[in-house]
């Protein structure tokens, strides 16, 4: 199947990994990049395999790479590749013989990508961690939750995905553009907790200008606003709110019929728990489509929070494909989109080494090393999952 997609021609090699590094390699894969993930012999992990989604977009080899061999094979896929991606703690693909130096010195073109917790220098850059560690250094996890309780984790998505992920690719896209020019590679260090202060920065200059107050549900949004937080309706279910600036209040206001009422002022912090009352009031007064009737797609910043579930089939999700069944499952499509290049979803996820013989083979190692590799079990050809 031919590749479509900005980064169509790109070859990624990922040494497989658990979450932000697989995510990473789906998003080069969804823009048209050949990736190979590199899995263990035996795998960790396992999930069925077509519902790994992170996966999604590429093939498998599996290697032994504690054999010498199989670390052989993988620096001679090296130096075939533009981009290699792992996301050990530091140190560990450096006992394996993949480090950047050997590799480097075998494609001196490549971007050698390192996608971690704490990064490779600190004092926590070898300590174990989660998301929820690397959050709560940087400000981002104080930051959210209820006053009256503990910070919340916003699943993984700020640290995990948003700051490793992402960042990672944004760093292997700016080290491509910087190669266009040198003609060199280089390592780029993705830190999740670095990528996570990153995305504090809009909060970090309201805090510097006094704006902020460095406490839970005390702000704009952290849920402190009246206007912008999430209410129960008559139902059980919720919407989120979020009418900030004053004319999408207003129009809030007046759709609601509340502009007729004597309110406290907007922005008067010490009266939003009246204001907060006085909306949870009013939204217990309608069931969530009654108030989806009535402020869906208008000025007042509304929507309703779906579920997962309901997600795919909402009118706006549908028209847009946002969550469209590819290869039997609900899943994001590729983000963002182009309009000459479009991205797709090109195949579903594979079973560790379910393509070893194909893919090495297309990646241009010979026939006969590929059935050595394979029989002298430095390699594994793996039988597709039963569906």
């Amino acid at each position: 199947m031919s590749a479509s997609g900005p980064l169509a021609g790109l070859r990624v090699l990922e040494i497989a990994g658990v979450g932000p590094g697989p995510h990473c390699a789906m998003l080069l894969a969804d823009m048209g990049a050949d990736v190979l993930r590199i899995d263990r012999v035996r795998a960790r992990y396992r999930v069925h395999a077509r519902t790994d989604l992170l996966n999604r977009g590429r093939r498998s080899a599996a290697f032994d790479l504690k054999q010498p061999r199989a670390v052989e094979a993988v620096l001679a896929l090296a130096e075939r590749a533009d981009v290699l991606l792992e996301g050990f703690r530091p140190g560990v693909m450096e006992r394996l013989g993949l480090g950047p130096e050997p590799v480097l010195a075998r494609n001196p073109k490549l971007v050698y990508a390192r996608l971690t917790g704490w990064g490779q220098e600190g004092p926590l850059a070898r300590a174990a961690g989660h998301d929820l560690n690397y959050l709560a250094l940087t400000g981002a996890l104080h930051a959210i939750g209820p006053a009256s309780g503990p910070p919340v984790p916003p699943l993984n998505l700020a640290g995990d995905f948003g700051g490793g992920a992402l960042y990672a690719a944004f760093g292997i896209l700016a080290a491509l553009f910087e190669r266009g020019t040198s003609g060199k590679g280089q390592v780029v260090d993705a830190a999740m907790v670095d990528g996570a202060a990153s995305l504090m920065t809009f909060v970090q200059g309201l805090l510097a200008a006094g704006w902020w107050r460095d406490e839970r549900e005390a702000n704009l949004i952290d849920g402190g606003a009246p206007f912008y937080r999430c209410y129960e309706t008559r139902d059980g279910r919720w919407v989120a709110l979020g009418a900030i600036e004053p004319e999408f209040y207003d129009a809030f206001l007046k759709l609601t019929g509340l502009d007729g009422e004597a309110l406290p002022k907007r922005m008067d912090r010490s009266r939003w728990p009246e204001l907060a009352e006085r909306f949870r009031r009013l939204f217990l007064t309608k069931t969530r489509e009654e108030w989806c009737a009535l402020l869906e797609g208008t000025d007042a910043c509304f929507a309703p929070v779906l579920t997962l579930e309901e997600a795919p089939a909402y009118p706006h999700m549908a028209a847009r494909g946002a969550l469209a069944a590819s290869h039997g499952i609900h899943q994001s499509g590729p983000a963002p989109r182009f309009s000459r290049t479009p991205g797709a979803l090109s195949r579903p996820p594979p079973a560790p080494g379910e393509d070893t013989r194909d893919a090495l083979a297309g990646w241009g190692l010979d026939g006969e090393e590929i059935d050595t590799l394979i029989a002298t079990g430095a390699a594994l050809q793996a039988a597709p999952p039963e569906e």
